[in-house]
């Protein structure tokens, strides 16, 4: 079936301005384009903005979409099973809180009184399934089940303040990640500054005794490897992956 702008506007929810502006970009071209002008639109196209609409729902940002989209080793079928993992990610994100926010009303009201740690308790869960869905796989084939066990069961036990502490060095190192991925230069200080930053970071997490440079190397290497860890980090800054990589190759000499 075949659609104008304004029916494929209305069919999927955009407004007209917002198609044209894909066409402009190279985001969305038409199937073709009539004599009067005319954009007219095609299943291929429609499938194609269907993939844009679950992106942006997602939170891409609309040039790292057109990279992805325009990939020679864009996969359509791949990138819906991402699409799936990552909603069902967010609904068990959501059910958790529903949960804590019942419990914590349930108290308020004159119920079982909440102990601080069940009062961040779905905070942790949600941090510890939602790192295993997207990274588990990988983790534990390169560092194995009692590893990341271990690291699962250390961020459980963490009270409010080291949570706390544990997501202010996070925002922290995102932020600085971001400016450095945008300054392009692995060796500057601000980029293995990013690289200490990160080390801290694991080492919140990791298991006594499991840091080492090897260790950090080869994770380093997977953020580049695997499409879903460089995919992770690239929605910070589209050269956020290949940057914090090349730093840590140097961090880790």
């Amino acid at each position: 079936m075949e659609y104008t702008v304004r029916q494929l506007a209305k069919l999927a929810g955009v407004s007209p301005r917002t198609l044209r502006y894909y066409d402009e970009i190279g985001l969305l071209k038409p199937l073709r384009v009539e004599r009067n002008g005319y954009r007219i639109y095609g299943d291929e196209q429609v499938d194609d903005l269907q993939q844009i609409r679950f992106f942006t729902e997602l939170g891409f940002p609309l040039k790292e979409v057109l990279r992805l989209m325009k990939s020679p080793d864009y996969d359509k079928e791949r990138a819906l099973a991402s699409h799936l993992l990552a909603l069902n990610e967010e609904k068990a994100r959501i059910e958790r809180l529903i949960q804590n926010v019942q419990k914590t009303l349930d108290a308020q009201k004159g119920g079982r009184e909440m102990t601080d740690r069940e009062k961040f308790e779905g905070f942790k869960r949600e941090l510890v399934q939602r790192n295993e869905a997207r990274f588990g796989k990988e983790a534990r084939q390169k560092y194995g089940d009692e590893v990341v066990d271990a690291s699962n069961e250390k961020v459980l036990a963490m009270d409010e303040a080291a949570y706390q502490g544990a997501q202010e060095l996070e925002a922290e190192l995102y932020r600085l990640l971001a400016q450095a991925a945008e300054e392009g230069d692995p060796k500057s200080p601000l980029a293995q500054r990013v690289c200490e930053l990160h080390r801290q970071w694991l080492c919140l997490y990791w298991p006594e005794g499991a840091y080492s440079k090897e260790a950090h190397r080869t994770l380093g290497e997977m953020y580049v490897e695997d499409p879903r860890f460089r995919e992770y980090y690239d929605k910070i800054h589209p050269n956020a992956a290949k940057l914090l990589h090349d730093a840590l190759m140097i961090y880790c000499e």
